[in-house]
């Protein structure tokens, strides 16, 4: 599926929640934290013309509540204005 945002909107797929701490405790779903790392799927072109600085492809990271949820053919996305982006990780 392909997304065409507009303005400055990034569409971005959350990483998975961790199923498991660093110790070997498995975490039930009501305790799991939402995720705040995910992969940039589609970019919009801007706003009055400044250019995007994020990137199809981009691993980044974002606020805790930054965008609106979007659930299609049972994958969950988020929609965000770029400025909700706090870092692009390298």
């Amino acid at each position: 599926m392909s997304f065409k945002p507009i303005n400055d909107r990034v569409v971005i797929k959350p990483a998975p929640a961790e199923d498991k701490t660093s110790g070997g405790i498995i975490i039930p779903d009501t305790a799991k934290e939402k995720p705040q790392k995910g992969e940039v799927i589609a970019v919009g072109p801007g706003k009055d013309g400044n250019a995007m600085t994020v990137a199809v492809g981009d691993t980044v990271l974002y606020g805790k509540y930054a965008g609106q949820e979007l659930n299609h053919d049972n994958v969950d996305y988020l929609i965000m204005r770029e400025d909700d982006i706090l870092v692009i990780l390298a």
